[in-house]
């Protein structure tokens, strides 16, 4: 295990001593934690992406042209100004492989 040293403002420092000790925690444990949960979050987004780069639009286009078209579950409407993209629209976004956003 390798030692860092962390300058903090105050007013984190107390947060993060805080929230520690309502998890029951060691400050140490809490940022180390916390730590591991950023990277994984990064590395997921980076595999991901990774993972889209690879990925054939035609093939996406006929699986989604297999979805029924009906209304949503409740609960799973879109926003009152989105609508859904025709295919048309949704040819026109797509990206070349290894563009960004």
């Amino acid at each position: 295990m390798s030692s860092l040293s962390l300058r903090l403002p105050e007013s984190l420092h107390m947060k993060i001593r805080e929230l520690a000790e309502r998890d029951d925690i060691s400050i140490n444990q809490f940022i180390a934690t916390a730590v591991a949960e950023k990277a994984a979050a990064l590395l997921t987004l980076d595999y991901l992406e990774e993972r889209a780069r690879h990925a054939d639009v035609r093939l996406l286009d006929r699986v989604l042209a297999r979805v029924p078209d009906r209304a949503p579950v409740s609960g799973d409407e879109l926003p009152g100004q989105m609508r859904p993209r025709s295919p048309a629209r949704r040819k026109a976004r797509v990206r070349a492989p290894g563009s960004h956003r």
